[in-house]
């Protein structure tokens, strides 16, 4: 049977993936929470921490543990007092956020392409609505017959290959609205909370990238995250990894392990190589 090796490798060269905290913590606490995930993953990958563009109170959930943890981000807005900037505006941010992280990885050495994405909450969210917009991209392409162009991030040739959501509600943002016009979509500058869900969501908009769904059986915002799944993803393209636990990164090996299986045969799935410890 797999198990974790005792040597951590050398990073570097590894394939990477660009981990998006939710709202209300940072970048430093999404790794500190994902600990469990880091001691299996660290053998295949690369994982990269960026912080959310935007300071704002820390998340009620985090402050008994981490509330000396600060400064506190988001990526999007969530609460009425979160200042609207504008949906240009907000995607310019994030996409300086997530340059600025990837950026930094390549002047400590990082090398390895950039296969995926990891997120939690608001994270997942986001990481879902990223691969979304390269879609749109990849389809403009395809009909005009051109070239992709290059995303809100601002770095030529990336080519996000999946997604891990975790506990990723519905809708999905609208990262790039000059293609996408469906109202499925709710505004990067808006806030998702209220949302008027349509009957049907446009196939344009529906992803098609492979995607791990981890869906908490205690989390209050379960019925969100099943749309998510059910609505805005392709039939077929999806896994669901389930454990019985609320709001947050499972920890336990009962529910971290078949997590990470699911991480294997996604990556491997999309022809990245992966060493199995589980």
């Amino acid at each position: 049977m797999p198990s974790i090796p005792s040597t951590i490798p050398d990073s570097k060269s590894l394939p990477r993936i660009l981990c998006l905290h939710g709202g209300g913590v940072n970048a430093t606490i999404f790794e500190t929470q994902s600990r469990s995930l880091i001691r299996h993953l660290q053998h295949s990958f690369r994982l990269v921490w960026a912080d959310g563009p935007f300071l704002c109170d820390p998340h009620s959930d985090i402050i008994s543990v981490y509330g000396s943890y600060a400064p506190f981000r988001r990526w999007l807005r969530w609460l009425p007092e979160h200042t609207d900037i504008g949906a240009e505006s907000c995607i310019e941010e994030l996409g300086y956020a997530m340059k600025t992280a990837m950026e930094d990885d390549d002047r400590e050495g990082g090398t390895g392409e950039w296969v995926g994405l990891m997120g939690f909450s608001q994270g997942a969210k986001l990481s879902a609505s990223l691969l979304l917009e390269q879609q749109a991209r990849e389809d403009k392409a395809q009909r005009e017959g051109t070239q992709v162009e290059t995303d809100l991030i601002g770095i030529p040739d990336i080519n996000w290959r999946f997604g891990i959501l975790l506990a990723g509600r519905a809708p999905l943002s609208n990262l790039n609205p000059t293609i996408m016009k469906s109202k499925a979509l709710v505004s990067a500058a808006n806030i998702s909370e209220g949302f008027q869900f349509c009957d049907s969501v446009n196939d344009d908009v529906i992803l098609r990238k492979p995607t791990l769904h981890v869906h908490g059986m205690a989390d209050a915002g379960l019925h969100l995250h099943r749309k998510l799944l059910a609505d805005y993803c392709e039939d077929g393209t999806t896994t669901l990894v389930e454990w019985e636990g609320a709001h947050r990164i499972p920890i336990k090996s009962k529910d971290v392990d078949p997590v990470i299986d699911a991480i294997y045969d996604l990556a491997e799935g999309s022809g990245v190589a992966v060493t199995r410890t589980v």
